[in-house]
C-alpha cells in the first residue's frame, strides 16, 4: 500500500466474514459476486479461502469505496472485475465480462462505517453534515428534497414503511412545521426535530435515538434500498448454477423479512393458491433454504463490533433442474 494511503480495513469492520466464506464454500477457479463491494471485506477473504484461482465480480454506488475496495485487493488485480452500480444491475456486469452464472454470490445490505461516520456523507444523526444520504453522491435526490418537498402523506409512509416508526404521522407533521419556518438542510437540526416529536416519556426510555427510524427510513427511500433487493432476489436465482450458494446480510426487520419470504417461495415449487388442495401447477423447487432461522454474529464480534448486532444472515443454495441438491 502506497505511504499516506489509509488502509481499508481500518475505516470499516466486516460482518459475519467467517459465516459467510464457511457458507458460501469458496473453490479454486470459481466464480463470485459481491453486490455490496464496500471495502471489499468479504471479497477479500472469499478469494483467499478458493487459494487465489476464482475470479470476482464486485459492485458499489460508491466510488470511494470501490477505489479503497480494488487498493485491498490489489494481490488479486487480475482476478477481479469492479463496476461502479447498483447490485440491481449485476446482471449488466455478469453480460460484460460474459459471465453466464456465478458459483456464489454474498449481499451485505448494511451501511458502511465509512459512510456512517462521515459528516459529509449525511448518513449520521449524531454528527452534524448535509442531509444527503445518497450512496452514489451523485445519483437521485438527497434526503434533503425528500424532507422539503414530499406531501405528509408521503413523507410519513417513508417513515413508517421504511422506518418502522410508529409515530411516523407525528414525525412528518414536525417536520412539515419546521420546513415551513426554514428549510431543513442539516442532519443534526433533522434529528432534533425528530425527538421533540417524542413524547418526553418516550425519548427518556428509548433504546435508540429517537431520529434512529426516520433516518433509516430516509435512507432506504433515497437509495430506493427496498426496489433494489427485490428486483435481486427475483433475477439472482437465474443466474446461480446449481450448487452455488448466495448469502444475504440485513440489519431491520424490512430487508430479513424480504429475503426470508423469497428464500421461501423459491423452495416452495408449487405456484397453486394456498386454498387448492393438489398441485396442478407442477412447480419445482428451485432454491433451498439452509438456514431455516437467521444467523447473528458471535458474542465476540458483537462485543467487537456494535453494528454486528443487528446483523442476520440468510443461505440459500441453488437446486438442480429437477429439484434435486447438487
Amino acid at each position: 500500500m502506497k505511504q499516506g494511503t489509509q488502509d481499508p480495513a481500518s475505516l470499516h469492520t466486516t460482518v459475519l466474514l467467517h459465516e459467510v466464506v464457511e457458507w458460501l464454500r469458496p473453490k479454486p477457479g470459481g466464480r463470485y459476486m459481491d453486490g455490496t463491494l464496500g471495502m471489499g471485506g468479504h471479497s477479500l477473504a472469499l478469494l483467499q479461502a478458493a487459494g487465489g484461482t476464482a475470479e470476482l465480480l464486485g459492485l458499489d454506488r460508491d466510488e470511494k469505496a470501490l477505489t479503497l475496495a480494488r487498493q485491498r485487493l490489489v494481490d488479486f488485480e487480475n482476478s477481479i472485475h469492479l463496476y461502479h452500480a447498483p447490485f440491481s444491475r449485476f446482471e449488466e456486469a455478469l453480460d460484460d465480462i460474459g459471465w453466464d452464472t456465478i458459483d456464489g454470490a454474498v449481499l451485505d445490505l448494511g451501511v458502511s462505517s465509512m459512510q456512517l461516520d462521515v459528516a459529509e456523507r449525511g448518513f449520521s444523526f449524531i454528527h452534524d453534515g448535509p442531509l444527503d444520504m445518497r450512496m452514489d453522491p451523485d445519483s437521485g435526490a438527497s434526503a434533503e428534497e425528500l424532507v422539503n418537498t414530499l406531501k405528509h402523506g408521503d413523507l410519513a409512509r417513508i417513515i413508517r414503511v421504511y422506518g418502522e416508526d410508529p409515530l411516523a404521522g407525528k414525525i412528518a407533521s414536525a417536520i412539515l412545521k419546521a420546513r415551513d419556518k426554514e428549510r431543513i438542510t442539516r442532519t443534526l437540526r433533522l434529528a432534533e426535530i425528530v425527538r421533540l416529536a417524542y413524547p418526553p416519556k418516550m425519548r427518556h426510555t428509548a433504546r435508540n435515538h429517537p431520529a434512529t427510524r426516520t433516518f433509516q427510513g430516509l435512507r432506504i427511500a433515497v437509495n430506493r434500498e427496498t426496489e433494489e433487493l427485490e428486483y435481486y432476489l427475483k433475477t439472482i436465482i437465474g443466474r446461480l448454477k446449481p450448487g452455488a450458494r448466495v448469502a444475504i446480510i440485513s440489519f431491520h426487520s424490512l430487508e430479513d423479512r424480504a429475503v426470508k419470504h423469497a428464500f421461501r417461495d423459491a423452495a416452495k415449487g408449487c405456484k397453486c393458491p394456498p386454498q387448492q388442495l393438489h398441485c396442478t401447477c407442477g412447480g419445482i423447487p428451485e432454491m433451498k433454504v439452509l438456514t431455516k432461522k437467521p444467523l447473528g454474529a458471535s458474542d465476540t464480534e458483537r462485543d467487537g463490533n456494535p453494528r454486528a448486532r443487528s446483523a442476520k444472515l440468510r443461505v440459500a443454495e441453488k437446486l438442480g433442474p429437477n429439484g434435486e441438491t447438487v
